[in-house]
């Protein structure tokens, strides 16, 4: 799997925005992540957030307690820089970077890898989270892409 350009997570993120995003909406998602990550066989963890609130998680076979804290690194990335994960460390990359040392932030609470992506609203602005660790970043990452992708064409 190939990184995706900065220009092309910018333009995800745009076109990736929801006009709400409800109770309801949370579930929808959270369910065709979890679809999504059966077809597959993935060993996931999926985190849905609107602000401090969890509204969505799930844990599938091969899973295991370290990704729920891949998660909350990833899910911190994503509530402080209001872009994805992945984004935000491809931003430290590109400038031949290290997150990990560059952001000043403790590594054992924020990781830049891929996998968590901002849940933004027409006219609000990012209002939450959803998050995916288990598989390698890229795969992470294009997995919640796909979700939201079904999500907003629905």
């Amino acid at each position: 799997m190939t990184a995706p350009t900065i220009a092309e997570l910018e333009e995800q993120q745009t076109r990736l925005t929801l006009p709400r995003f409800t109770y309801e909406d949370a579930w929808t998602l959270g369910t065709l992540l979890v679809d999504l990550a059966r077809e597959r066989r993935a060993p996931v963890a999926i985190d849905i957030r609107r602000g401090a609130q969890q509204l969505f998680h799930a844990a599938l076979p091969g899973s295991s307690a370290d990704n729920d804290a891949w998660i909350d690194r990833k899910r911190r990335v994503v509530e402080r820089y209001a872009e994805s994960s992945l984004l935000v460390g491809t931003r430290f990359r590109e400038k031949g970077k290290s997150f990990d040392t560059d952001s000043r932030l403790d590594p054992n609470q924020y990781a830049a890898h891929g996998g968590s992506f901002p849940l933004t609203v027409t006219g609000t602005g990012v209002i939450g989270t959803a998050t995916v660790s288990g598989l390698p970043q890229l795969e992470d990452h294009a997995l919640v892409v796909q979700a939201l992708e079904r999500f907003t064409s629905a």
